[in-house]
């Protein structure tokens, strides 16, 4: 019933936007009574972080794919799988990302803690693997630098439904190699 519940808040909220997000509708397209949604949902900002929750954790995936990166892979392999990950996840609901990103007031995220020490955990293994010489310190700001570039050109594309643009994939690849590159000395490709 979760599941159905959320899937349901998910296509509403993207459909109508937060100013027009009513647990009532939620319940009508999930198919169950409103007293119902609300054992599991105390208000409409409560679905709405579950939603945000599903696309965190959708983003690990992406990144955990993208971040185990081969000995063998070159790399632009290596690039073009990150960059192809963080847009698939971000590529399943245009709507619903930029009211995500616009329009949901944020609330307390008690789990939002693990996801971003886990996320920048995946960003450091990105330059770790790209990285000739290891240093924490510099790695870890590095990843940090990384994963907000990454993070804010994929989301300025999200708002304006810009995330198919084969030029943005470009762009992005080539600005990724060449921090990579840069933070090496030399070229890995």
């Amino acid at each position: 019933m979760v599941d159905a519940i959320i899937e349901a808040a998910t296509r509403v909220l993207g459909h109508r936007g937060w100013a027009d997000f009513t647990t009532n509708e939620v319940a009508v397209v999930a198919g169950v009574s409103v007293g119902s949604l609300y054992q599991y949902f105390p208000n409409k900002l409560a679905l709405a972080e579950a939603i945000r929750q599903r696309h965190l954790d959708v983003v690990l995936a992406a990144l955990s794919i993208s971040g185990d990166w081969d000995e063998l892979d070159t790399l632009d392999q290596r690039v073009t799988r990150l960059i192809d990950g963080v847009i698939a996840a971000h590529s399943v609901n245009h709507a619903l990302h930029r009211v995500l990103l616009d329009e949901v007031p944020l609330a307390a995220r008690s789990n939002y803690d693990a996801f971003e020490k886990e996320y920048q955990r995946r960003y450091r293994a990105v330059i770790a693997a790209s990285s000739a010489k290891r240093n924490r310190v510099r790695d870890d700001m590095a990843g940090r630098v990384l994963a907000a570039a990454v993070e804010g050109v994929v989301h300025a594309a999200a708002r304006h439904g810009e995330l198919g643009s084969p030029a943005l994939k470009v762009e992005l690849g080539n600005l990724v190699r060449a921090y990579l590159r840069d933070r090496s000395g030399n070229s890995l490709a």
